[in-house]
């Protein structure tokens, strides 16, 4: 195996995994918040807004996990 056929597939690794995380991690988030939703619709403002916040923290580990994978391809 060549150098760039092993980046390639490190950054595969690295990309692929580091994306399920965020992935599974926003499908919880969801789940929470439509949860406290349905128990107290009156609510619902709030949640949304500390969902989005928690979407946002969570989707910047996915970026992260990118940017290190074209790190690993690039460099």
């Amino acid at each position: 195996m060549d150098i760039n056929a092993a980046k390639d597939l490190a950054m595969a690794i690295a990309a692929g995994l580091g994306v399920i995380g965020p992935g599974i991690g926003i499908g919880l988030i969801g789940k929470g918040a439509m949860g406290a939703i349905g128990r107290n619709p009156e609510a619902a403002g709030q949640v949304v807004s500390n969902m989005i916040l928690a979407i946002v923290f969570t989707e910047a580990l996915g970026i992260l996990a990118l940017v290190v994978a074209f790190i690993i391809k690039f460099v």
